[in-house]
């Protein structure tokens, strides 16, 4: 890759990754409105008290009912940690794998909070690793290694996440901890778990750049190396 093309990539790459990182593409948690209008099995979500949600539940509270951004009270529970209403939910019938608005599962809200704990049990409760969510018909793993979240990467590696999932940005977990990370420690350990993993390093991007020369692009020397390391092209 040339000077100019080193160049032209970084440019590329950092409008796409500003275009990914708009406010309205992101996930919508309740706003303090919508937790002050909260009532019955929705307001025992948002506590997190599990007994007051099975309460909510004997007096007719419908586990899957929604709110205005068809939200499920799992979802509600999920973006407040509250890991006790989130057991209580599923062993009442609420569905693990349900989508809310913008298309998040709870494995993935967690996964966008970097809440371990919350994905951990997410997991356990059996939202799926492999479900493909968000607007970008991405993964959590893609969410996750956009973000650095290296930790919450290796979860979800060994929960069977796909690897290699291409989303409609013609991205993979590997392109984003590199396009949309900041080549720092967080998205260097994010990378060794991807690679670590089988990873594929030579799938490309919609322009037909792999992994390393989009590292080598946006000049992220340790990146470089340890792709170089892994056999990358």
């Amino acid at each position: 890759m040339t000077a100019v093309q080193r160049a032209l990539c970084r440019v590329l790459c950092a409008a796409v990754a500003a275009l990914a990182a708009v406010p309205g593409a992101a996930q919508v948690p309740p706003s303090a409105a919508e937790e002050r209008a909260y009532t019955g099995l929705f307001a025992a979500a948002l506590k997190g008290d599990g007994d007051a949600v099975r309460r909510a539940i004997a007096a007719g509270g419908a586990v899957a009912a929604r709110d205005g951004y068809r939200r499920t009270p799992l979802h509600v529970a999920a973006y407040k940690s509250n890991l006790a209403a989130m057991r209580a939910l599923v062993a009442a019938g609420a569905d693990p794998n349900a989508l809310e608005n913008d298309r998040y599962d709870i494995v993935t809200i967690a996964a966008v909070a970097n809440d371990l704990p919350t994905l951990k049990l997410a997991l356990e409760l059996g939202c799926k690793a492999t479900n493909v969510t968000s607007r970008y018909d991405g993964t959590a793993l893609i969410a996750a290694a956009h973000l650095g979240h290296a930790e919450v990467v290796r979860e979800l590696i060994r929960a069977g996440a796909p690897l290699d999932h291409v989303n409609n940005l013609h991205w993979t977990a590997v392109i984003e901890a590199i396009v949309l990370g900041d080549g720092g420690p967080n998205h260097q350990a994010t990378l060794k778990h991807l690679i670590d993993a089988g990873a594929s390093l030579a799938l490309a991007d919609r322009n037909g750049n792999r992994p390393l020369a989009l590292a080598r692009g946006r000049g992220y020397a340790a990146m470089v190396r340890m792709l170089e390391a892994a056999g990358a092209r």
